[in-house]
């Protein structure tokens, strides 16, 4: 059992960090690139990530110079999901809050995980999705689980055509990750399909799909950014703010914002399950365990 998985009291936990730079920022031609980096790692999202996202996107959202923003992933893969298996997982460590949410490290048990997930996956993921400015996900690789909830909240997604979307969670006995736009990106029944199956997607189903633009080669995913970026800075920005704004609300008509908070408690309910059940709130699926499970199922 993954001591750091039971979560029955607060307890303290021997953090190593690869970098003190899990993610970079850079501002060119008025587009801030905001770039995972923790590549050693497939750009999985600790806390630190988390908050460094935040702060790039705060920063990008308060100078008004940037126009544009891409968000992307150093190295192989855009990101494997959410860190539950690198030295720098940091679920205990406390974080300065930003949302009104609780601090979530002395609190017990399920109490712990649905505190912090409240704070730094749904709501930070929403806050970013709300950003006054275009936003394009740049995709290259594994986009798996807390990957998708980086990409989906960007209003255009360019994926090279060896990229692949999965949410494999259902091992977990867990109903996709807690940003749960699943129906909304996919038709209803390959939305089932998806989190049922936890099986890969191809950008190019993907696209069949609508949820990915544009599919590209690696080598020219960078220079096709780019110029959608361009094109985007061309445009009035209180224009492409308000088609934002619009859009999203449509989204939000359908429903959006109070099915992920139903599937949120589901999502919780699953944890506090597994760490009943099995001592594990993640069902003793680690990083290395989850990986060997997509090797063998992909094999067969």
């Amino acid at each position: 059992m993954n001591e750091t998985d039971r979560l029955v009291e607060p307890q303290q936990v021997d953090i190593v960090y690869e970098t003190d730079e899990p993610v970079t920022y850079e501002v060119i031609d008025n587009v801030a690139w905001i770039m995972m980096n923790r590549p050693g790692f497939n750009n999985a999202q600790n806390g630190q990530m988390t908050y460094a996202l935040d702060d790039a996107f705060i920063k990008a959202t308060n100078d008004d110079d940037v126009r544009c923003i891409v968000l992307g992933g150093n190295g192989k893969h855009f990101s494997a999901g959410h860190d539950i298996g690198t030295p720098g997982r940091d679920v205990h460590k406390h974080f300065d809050n930003r949302l009104m949410v609780p601090g979530h490290v002395n609190k017990p048990a399920a109490e712990l995980l649905y505190t912090r997930e409240k704070e730094q996956y749904v709501g930070m993921c929403r806050r970013w999705r709300d950003a006054p400015k275009p936003t394009i996900a740049m995709v290259q690789g594994a986009c798996v689980a807390g990957g998708l909830m980086l990409a989906w909240v960007c209003d255009l997604i360019v994926a090279t055509d060896d990229a692949f979307f999965q949410d494999p969670v259902n091992r977990m006995g867990i109903p996709g990750v807690e940003y749960f736009a699943h129906a909304y990106e996919l038709p209803p029944r390959v939305a089932k399909e998806f989190l049922l199956l936890g099986e890969r997607m191809s950008a190019q189903r993907a696209e069949s799909f609508g949820m990915v633009n544009k599919i590209v080669s690696r080598e020219a995913l960078r220079e096709t950014v780019a110029t959608m970026a361009a094109k985007l800075v061309a445009q009035p920005r209180l224009g492409n703010w308000l088609t934002k704004q619009a859009i999203n609300h449509v989204e939000e008509l359908m429903g959006k914002r109070n099915a992920m908070d139903a599937q949120y408690h589901m999502h919780h309910f699953a944890h506090a399950q597994n760490d009943l059940v099995q001592g594990s709130s993640i069902a003793g699926l680690d990083a290395k365990k989850m990986a060997e499970a997509n090797k063998k199922q992909a094999s067969e």
